[in-house]
């Protein structure tokens, strides 16, 4: 089984490094890790003058594509929530009706984190709101309401770990829990 390994580890100093870290747990699993930066099997020759990013979406769109499931790292990236990047892949596997699986090294909910963040407090109702008025999501989940949907609808599930600060980027616990899963 082909899996993407979605999520920002792509901007880790050791990116490469990262990559075979994860690749080896899959393989350990009997999966078959495609990490974002892995060279696309085929190219059309109109991508290549296409502007950096464009190739880019276009290369991991066709990685996508080509897996059978996806692990995403949804551990918060500046800020409370996942990746931006990571989010619109996961609705992109989403669309194509595979497994997501996620992990985070934040076991925080979403709430919590988006409280800490904008230094949200509860108005005369109770509710939280942020410096500009706006409601947060106070259900319970992960992360936004829809990433988590997505996850759980396509029969998936979200791992957590809890490390310290300093390993908030190297701790593979949650994802090893996470490729288990999706492997047994």
């Amino acid at each position: 089984m082909r899996v993407y390994l979605a999520g920002p580890d792509v901007f880790l100093p050791d990116a490469a490094g990262r990559s075979a870290r994860l690749k080896a747990i899959c393989t350990a699993h009997g999966l078959t890790g495609i990490f974002p930066l892995d060279t696309t099997e085929s190219i059309p020759d109109a991508w290549r003058a296409l502007p950096e990013a464009r190739f880019i979406a276009l290369c991991n769109e066709a990685h996508i594509q080509g897996c059978d499931a996806m692990i995403a790292n949804l551990t918060p990236f500046r800020g409370p929530s996942a990746d931006a990047g990571t989010v619109f892949e996961i609705g992109y596997m989403r669309a194509l009706g595979r497994p997501i699986y996620g992990w985070s090294n934040d076991p925080a909910d979403f709430l919590a984190r988006s409280t800490t963040f904008t230094g949200a407090v509860p108005d005369a109702a109770g509710e939280r709101r942020d410096g500009e008025g706006m409601l947060l999501e106070a259900f319970g989940m992960h992360d936004n309401l829809m990433i988590d949907g997505a996850i759980l609808a396509s029969g998936g599930a979200i791992f957590t770990a809890n490390p310290s600060p300093h390993a908030r980027w190297s701790d593979l616990s949650a994802f090893t829990r996470c490729v288990a899963a999706l492997a047994g």
